[in-house]
């Protein structure tokens, strides 16, 4: 319709003679584009439920069922796991020098440099203000330690170029194996 696609759904039925021969087809289409359109709806809410916005991180809600999931395989399967709790140091300083804009844009750059650096397999989240949690699989203390400082030492060495020079950021980490 009006040069736009429109989803259908095609069906197919074979007609047969009556020694059972296919003989030829009968091909029904329906609209479902009013389907369609539920499923993106359905799709869109769900990322605003467990997404953060401004991050496209995961939210606090998301955040909560993955760490539930986690510990429940812990339990079940004896698979290690950790969380970093993840602060943007002197954040306020941040916004009240540069204003609200940049300590957005400082958000996301620390959310960019971790996201990036994280296994596959690991979480990633935004637990509120300038506060993210990252949840890791399959680690000993040790190799915690070292990932935890390298997350640390990459968002150290990230900036921004703003109108005013370059700003950046560092972030404290706490972290505890369950």
């Amino acid at each position: 319709k009006d040069g736009h696609r429109v989803p259908v759904f095609i069906r197919v039925s074979p007609l047969r003679d009556s020694n059972g021969h296919i003989v030829g087809a009968v091909e029904s289409f329906r609209d479902n584009s009013s389907e369609a359109a539920l499923l993106q709806k359905v799709e869109d809410l769900q990322k605003i439920a467990l997404l953060d916005p401004l991050t496209g991180l995961a939210n606090r809600r998301y955040i909560d069922m993955t760490l539930s999931s986690r510990l429940d395989e812990m339990k079940r399967y004896d698979w290690p796991c950790a969380v970093l709790f993840i602060d943007i140091d002197n954040f306020k300083v941040i916004n009240d020098a540069y204003g609200h804009s940049i300590g957005d844009k400082i958000l996301k750059m620390v959310a960019r440099t971790l996201a990036s650096n994280l296994r596959s397999f690991d979480m990633l989240g935004r637990y509120g203000g300038e506060e993210f949690i990252a949840i890791i699989t399959n680690v000993d203390a040790e190799q915690l330690y070292i990932f935890a400082n390298r997350l640390r030492v990459l968002v150290e060495q990230s900036s921004l170029s703003t109108g005013v020079g370059r700003v950046g950021a560092t972030i404290s980490i706490g972290a505890t194996l369950a």
